[in-house]
């Protein structure tokens, strides 16, 4: 006979919680996470629909049909296309250059991917009036050459593409660091070209990280307010994008349209949390079946 195992226990004999916490401390801590998350995003969330369908669907999409509003819309998707490319670019060699080279002053490239994070945006608007304003270091020579940057689309874009620089550099760096370089020297080793190797080897495995940081980026670059209202100058139909242009509604008391742009903003977020939802789910289920 096989003797008898002192340590097992019983099977109806209940688990042990010395690492669980007690039941109501889980239940207090879910109901205050719902409860706050209800009262300072889902209820202001709400109130923005509720306000902006206050007197119907027509004053609604009347709201959208005012030139100068369909011109913050355009302009905003304008700074969101050349941004987030741009940014998605930079992302790739930046996180490459991390992730799989040693090279001086990688620690210094790595600190300042993150500078726009602990920068305001309203100090890196200021920056650009700094450098290219009238009465800035560049604005001189820009004026002589009949180039204008700030009050106008190029400084914009330029505010746009600053204080969204970390989001695809960030989403890479981790996952290529994680895979190391042993795939690509492999590949290499093989007889791949760079170009192959980074279509072939490098994209595929990073793919779904690329994909969530462009999501972040773009959501950042249609949103921003601080830097865009400080080199936007706040001109009508040329340089306010939607959330300057909901300020403007605001403090001229049209409620309606205000808050009928502001929706389309939560519209557009709410799209950004249903992808960015996929694609963590996509990508946790890609590494389940590995």
């Amino acid at each position: 006979m096989l003797a008898a195992n002192p340590s097992a226990q019983p099977s109806h004999v209940a688990p042990s919680r010395a690492t669980s916490e007690p039941a109501w401390v889980r239940r207090v801590l879910i109901t205050g996470a719902l409860l706050f998350l209800g009262v300072f995003i889902l209820l202001p969330l709400a109130a923005v629909f509720a306000q902006a369908l206050a007197k119907g669907f027509g004053p609604y999409f009347e709201s959208f049909s005012d030139p100068v509003t369909l011109a913050s819309i355009r302009l905003t998707f304008l700074a969101a296309a050349i941004a987030v490319p741009l940014n998605l670019v930079f992302g790739i060699c930046a996180a490459w250059a991390i992730a799989k080279f040693d090279f001086f002053g990688k620690n210094l490239l790595n600190t300042l991917i993150d500078l726009p994070f602990s920068v305001s945006p309203v100090i890196s608007g200021l920056i650009y009036v700094l450098l290219f304003g009238l009465q800035g270091l560049l604005g001189p020579w820009l004026d002589d050459h009949n180039i204008k940057i700030i009050f106008a689309i190029p400084g914009i874009v330029l505010a746009t593409i600053f204080v969204t620089v970390p989001f695809v550099a960030r989403e890479l760096i981790p996952l290529m660091e994680a895979q190391g370089r042993t795939e690509e020297e492999a590949a290499l080793v093989l007889g791949a070209s760079g170009w192959q190797t980074f279509w072939r080897v490098t994209v595929p495995n990073v793919k779904w990280g690329l994909l969530y940081g462009v999501i972040l980026c773009n959501a950042r670059a249609m949103g921003e307010f601080g830097a865009v209202s400080v080199v936007s100058g706040h001109i009508r139909g040329e340089t306010n994008t939607m959330p300057l242009h909901v300020e403007i509604l605001y403090n001229e008391y049209n409620f309606v349209a205000a808050f009928a742009v502001a929706s389309l903003l939560s519209l557009l977020a709410l799209v950004t949390l249903a992808l960015k939802t996929w694609v963590e789910w996509r990508a946790t289920r890609e590494r389940t079946e590995r």
